[in-house]
C-alpha cells in the first residue's frame, strides 16, 4: 500500500488545524469527525436534491398543473432562481461554516430572535423534506415490488405506508454508523445519479416506438387542477411545486461543515455546484420523460404513479423494472442523506439549548455521530406521513409544501440579514463581492413568491364554501406551518426570549491558542478573523 507524499500530509494537517481554529473562533469545539472532502460535501446536497427522486415522484403535480410547459420551462425558471439562492447562502456559509448553518448565521447577523425563528423553520423543513423524500421513494419501491410480485404486493396507500416504514427504519440504521461510511455512500450516490440519468435518457430515446412532438414537450399546456383556464398563470405557479420541491435541501452542505475539510470554501461550492448540476441533469431527464408520454389522459389518471405509467406503457415491463431499480436505489441514497443533514441541524440547534430536552439530542456517540438526533429525526419524519393513510396524494403534496415553505423561509432570513449588514459583513474564503446586492435581493423576492404560492389551495375543492368542497382536498400547509409558527413563536415570546441567547460558546479563550499551536502550525490568516457580530 503506497504512502501519501509528505507534502500532501502536511497540507492535510494544516487544513485540519485551520478548520478547527475557525470553528473554535466561532464558538465550538471539534466533536464531530471531520472526514468529508469537497466532493463528498457536494455529493450530499446533490443526493438530497436528487433529480431521480423529487422531480419523478412529484412529476404528476406539474403535469396536472400546467402540463409539459410547467415541467420543462418551469424547471428552468425555478432552477435559475435556485442557483441565485444557493450563491447567496454560499457566501454566508463560507464566512461561518458550522453545523447550525442557517440558524447560526441568523443569530450572528441579527441576534437571538432571528436565530430562533430561522432555526425552527429550518428544523421543521428538514423533517418535512425527509418525510416527503422517504414517502416518495416508497411509492416507487412499491411500484417495483408490484411489478415483481403482482399477486402479493398492491399499490394501495396502506402498502405504500408499510414500505415507507421499512425504508425509514433502514435509513435510521444506516445513519447510526460512522460518518466515514456515509461520506462514501454519498460519493457513490452522486455518481449513481449522474450515470442513472444518462441510462434512463438513452432508454427513453431509443426504446419507445413513438415520441411526443417538440411542440408538445415545450408548448403544451394542461389544466387538470379544477381551476378555470382564466387563472392559468396561477395553475402554472402551482405546477412549480415539482421543481421547487426537488431543488431544495442543498443547505446540507452547510450543515456538514463541521465534518468537511476546508469547509470555508467547500461548503459554499458544494451548495452551488449541487444546484447547478441538478438543474442540468434534471432538465435532460424531464425532457426525456415528457417526450415518452404515451397518453395524456392515462398519465393524468395515474396520478402519483405517472412516471411508472409512462415507462411501462412507452417501453415494456422489463425496461420499466430496470429504470425503477435505478431510481429506487437513488431515492434510498437521497433519504439516507436527508436524515444525515437533518440530524446535524438538530444536533447543532440542541447544542445551543433551543430544542426541548436539548441535553438528549446533543449527545454524540462513541463513533462521533449525534445518535439521539438521528433517532428523533427518523421518528418525527415517519410520524408526519401518517395522514397519507387517509389520502396519499394530498398527504404527500402537503408534506412537500411544508418542506418547501419551512426550508425556504429559513433560507431567506439570513440572506435578508446579510443584505442589511452590507459592507460590514466579513466574507470567508468564497465571496460574491459587490454582486451580493442583486443576487441576494432577487433570491429573497423569489423565496417570497414561492412561499405565497405554496400556501394557496391546490384544488378548488379544497376551498371552504365552494361547491364540492372536501376536507381531503384542503391544503393543510397554512395550518401546519402557521400552527408550528404559533407554537415556537409563542414559546419564544412567553419564555425563550428571557433565556435564549443564541449560539453558546463551548471553548475557553486558551483553546484557540492550543489548537493553533498543535503541531507547531499556524492557521491561515483568513481563519484568524473574528466572526461577524450581531448588527
Amino acid at each position: 500500500m503506497s504512502t501519501p507524499p509528505t507534502g500532501y500530509l502536511t497540507r492535510e494537517r494544516e487544513t485540519a488545524r485551520s478548520d478547527e481554529a475557525l470553528l473554535l473562533r466561532l464558538g465550538y469545539s471539534q466533536v464531530l469527525y471531520r472526514e468529508m472532502g469537497g466532493f463528498s460535501n457536494f455529493a450530499i446536497s446533490f443526493t438530497i436534491i436528487s433529480v431521480l427522486a423529487g422531480c419523478l415522484t412529484s412529476y404528476y403535480l406539474a403535469f396536472n398543473n400546467g402540463g409539459p410547459v410547467a415541467i420543462t420551462w418551469g424547471w428552468l425558471l425555478v432552477g435559475g432562481f435556485c442557483v441565485l439562492v444557493a450563491m447567496a447562502m454560499g457566501e454566508i456559509a463560507s464566512s461561518m461554516p458550522t453545523a447550525g448553518a442557517l440558524y447560526f448565521w441568523a443569530s450572528k447577523l441579527g441576534g437571538p430572535a432571528w436565530g430562533w425563528f430561522t432555526g425552527w423553520f429550518n428544523l421543521i423543513g428538514q423533517i418535512a423534506v425527509t418525510a416527503a423524500i422517504q414517502y416518495g421513494s416508497a411509492t416507487f419501491a412499491t411500484a417495483l415490488l408490484n411489478l415483481w410480485f403482482p399477486s402479493l404486493v398492491g399499490t394501495d396507500t396502506t402498502t405504500i405506508f408499510i414500505v415507507f416504514s421499512v425504508i425509514a427504519a433502514g435509513q435510521l440504521g444506516l445513519n447510526l454508523l460512522n460518518v466515514n461510511l456515509l461520506s462514501r455512500l454519498n460519493t457513490l450516490s452522486a455518481w449513481w445519479h449522474m450515470a442513472g440519468v444518462a441510462l434512463i435518457v438513452v432508454i427513453l430515446l431509443i426504446v419507445p416506438t413513438e415520441h411526443q412532438s417538440v411542440s408538445f414537450v415545450f408548448g403544451e399546456v394542461i389544466n387538470n387542477s379544477g381551476f378555470s383556464d382564466s387563472g392559468i398563470w396561477f395553475v402554472f405557479g402551482l405546477g412549480l411545486l415539482m421543481a421547487q420541491y426537488t431543488v431544495t435541501g442543498y443547505d446540507a452542505s452547510a450543515h456538514m461543515s463541521e465534518e468537511t475539510r476546508g469547509a470555508s470554501r467547500a461548503a459554499a461550492l458544494g451548495m452551488i455546484w449541487a444546484v447547478v448540476g441538478s438543474v442540468v441533469f434534471g432538465f435532460i431527464l424531464l425532457v426525456a420523460v415528457t417526450f415518452a408520454v404515451p397518453n395524456v389522459q392515462g398519465t393524468i389518471d395515474a396520478a402519483g404513479m405517472a412516471v411508472v405509467y409512462i415507462w411501462s406503457e412507452a417501453t415494456n415491463d422489463a425496461w420499466a423494472e430496470f429504470m425503477l431499480v435505478i431510481v429506487v436505489i437513488a431515492q434510498l441514497f437521497c433519504g439516507t442523506a436527508s436524515v444525515t443533514s437533518a440530524s446535524r441541524m438538530m444536533f447543532a440547534f440542541s447544542r445551543d439549548r433551543a430544542v426541548p430536552f436539548s441535553r438528549l439530542w446533543r449527545r454524540v456517540g462513541a463513533n462521533r455521530v449525534p445518535v439521539n438526533s438521528v433517532i428523533a429525526i427518523a421518528v418525527t419524519s415517519w410520524a408526519l406521513m401518517i395522514p397519507t393513510l387517509a389520502n396519499g396524494v394530498v398527504g404527500y403534496a402537503v408534506g412537500t409544501s411544508i418542506a418547501v415553505i419551512g426550508l425556504y423561509i429559513a433560507f431567506a432570513l439570513p440572506i435578508i440579514l446579510r443584505i442589511k449588514a452590507g459592507d460590514r459583513f466579513e466574507p470567508g474564503a468564497w465571496s460574491l463581492g459587490k454582486h451580493y446586492k442583486w443576487v441576494s435581493r432577487i433570491a429573497v423576492v423569489w423565496i417570497g413568491v414561492v412561499c405565497v404560492l405554496f400556501l394557496m389551495p391546490i384544488s378548488p375543492k379544497g376551498i371552504p364554501g365552494t361547491e364540492g368542497f372536501a376536507w381531503e382536498s384542503v391544503n393543510y400547509a397554512p395550518l401546519t406551518v402557521g400552527g408550528a409558527l404559533a407554537l415556537f413563536g409563542g414559546w419564544y415570546l412567553v419564555s425563550a426570549r428571557k433565556w435564549f441567547t443564541g449560539p453558546v460558546r463551548e471553548n475557553r479563550p486558551q483553546d484557540d491558542f492550543n489548537v493553533m499551536q498543535r503541531g507547531n502550525g499556524q492557521p491561515h490568516p483568513q481563519q484568524m478573523r473574528q466572526p461577524v457580530r450581531p448588527y
